[in-house]
């Protein structure tokens, strides 16, 4: 096994660092009047430039590990996923975004008061924030995991506090001083980062194949590698992403994450207007899909790579990925200096945009009303208050890594799994909640609480952990929001 980084990898990394300080110094200049402009920009942000944030918010340092491991492992059915997101846009961009747009949002919770009332917007926020806290947090702690790994060549507490340390500071020196301003334009940075390691990585790879592109093909079509859809109809959790799952229960969950996730859809508010938020999601899915094929064709340039070995793919004890494994054993000088830094990147665009979200949700639907309440207050004290519930959910989701560390490296407890779908348990009352308040006439603030409480209760019971459920991920959404959107109708307005 390779150790550690050589000069040249050290190089290529302290220039990635010294190109983030400089960025985030010139991003920082951006004058922040309110908080409006911190959360949204004054809905001045480029069309273009959001949709490219939108692509980065989506990757994380998990998908940039975790698309080659389904390839390697599978065929070319998780692009189906995004297939399914393409789809879910067409619903968020229709229906969800012209509603916003016409309340002059600036969180997505701000639909749920004007139907129902102040609480159940807050009750939403809050329900959101649980969520972000469990599932940042996790994925945070998952790149400072590949972070450690190769820096440092190991996974000691102290190191991959480090990691976490050095990621959070990353993201906050672009989210703290110019808010979604400077997260949106620091995500095209990180996005040319990372797809430009998947893209050196993948050439890389195939000159190390020795074989021509015919062959390739070949050699996986016989393997069954490229199969694009699965026909199977299961209900367990080894359907994966067959086509009944992507056009139900993956189909509710992309128009949750695009439509319902402050985190995904506050890059879309950001916009001049309704059709510029529409065509930003339209762009943004067209500019993933090559990006995720790129990763999964890493993934089957790694099956044919270890067709005739008998690999462990462990690191101290650890389960890694087929990609990690590769980085750690086999990526030259220089190059894993450039995959490290595409790792980071893509930890990076998820990380920044979190704490933006987190932030807006907390002060503009919890703290800015009951401020404003008691006594008038100005635009000033809620950029202050901005940047501090940035900083104080840096702190938080640094911590949930920490702890994500402590409870996944000590014991069996499948903490990371459901971590990582959290977020799921949110979507699903959310998902029935939003719908009986666009499509129906029934549902009060009291059946919201009900309801986001009753969809996370059903996914949860469904989880193999719990009573030993084979469920699989995408019905356990369908299942979840069923019974929100049926509490919803228990209630007249």
């Amino acid at each position: 096994m390779q150790s550690g980084f050589a000069t040249l990898d050290w190089l290529v990394f302290g220039a990635y660092f010294l190109m983030l300080a400089i960025t985030s110094l010139l991003l920082s200049q951006a004058k922040i009047h309110t908080s409006r402009d911190y959360f949204v920009g004054s809905n001045r942000m480029p069309m273009l430039a959001v949709a490219i944030s939108v692509l980065a918010t989506s990757q994380s340092a998990a998908t940039f590990l975790g698309g080659p491991e389904y390839s390697y492992r599978h065929d070319l059915t998780f692009l189906g996923f995004y297939l399914s997101a393409l789809l879910a846009i067409l619903v968020v961009a229709k229906i969800l975004i012209p509603r916003f747009y016409a309340i002059n949002a600036v969180t997505v919770y701000e639909l749920l008061e004007r139907r129902y009332g102040k609480r159940a917007k807050r009750y939403a926020g809050i329900m959101f924030l649980l969520g972000r806290l469990f599932a940042s947090g996790a994925r945070l702690y998952i790149g400072a995991l590949a972070v450690s790994m190769i820096l440092f060549n190991d996974i000691a507490f102290l190191h991959v506090s480090y990691a976490i340390a050095l990621l959070m500071i990353g993201a906050l020196s672009y989210t703290y001083v110019g808010g979604v301003k400077s997260v949106i334009f620091s995500d095209i940075i990180q996005a040319i980062t990372y797809i430009g390691a998947g893209i050196a990585v993948l050439v890389y790879l195939y000159t190390t194949l020795d074989s021509d592109l015919s062959t390739i093909i070949a050699t996986l079509q016989a393997d069954d590698k490229l199969r694009l859809i699965d026909w199977n109809l299961s209900f367990s959790s080894e359907g994966k992403f067959n086509i009944f799952g992507l056009l139900t229960g993956w189909l509710l969950l992309n128009i949750a994450a695009y439509g319902l996730d402050q985190d995904m859809t506050q890059r879309v508010l950001s916009c001049k207007d309704t059709l510029s938020g529409q065509r930003s999601l339209y762009y943004s899915i067209l500019f993933t899909i090559p990006v995720v094929l790129l990763f999964l064709a890493i993934g089957l340039l790694l099956y044919l790579f270890y067709r005739h070995h008998e690999i462990a793919q462990q690191f101290q004890g650890e389960p890694v990925t087929i990609f990690m494994y590769y980085i750690l054993n086999e990526m030259p000088e220089g190059l894993k200096g450039l995959v490290t830094v595409g790792a980071v990147a893509a930890a990076l665009s998820s990380t920044n945009s979190v704490l933006g979200a987190m932030a807006s949700v907390a002060i503009e639907d919890i703290y800015k009303p009951l401020k404003l309440r008691h006594s008038p207050v100005d635009d000033a004290h809620f950029v202050t208050a901005a940047r501090l519930g940035v900083l104080g959910f840096a702190i938080a989701l640094s911590l949930m890594a920490i702890l994500s560390y402590l409870v996944h490296h000590d014991s069996e407890l499948p903490l990371l799994s459901f971590a990582l779908g959290v977020m799921a348990f949110a979507y699903s009352g959310l998902l029935g909640v939003y719908g009986a308040a666009i499509f129906t006439q029934r549902g009060n603030e009291r059946s919201v609480l009900y309801a986001l409480i009753g969809g996370f209760i059903t996914v949860l019971a469904l989880q193999p952990y719990l009573f030993g459920a084979d469920v699989g991920f995408a019905w356990q959404i369908v299942l979840g929001t069923a019974v929100s959107f049926g509490i919803m109708q228990l209630k007249k307005r």
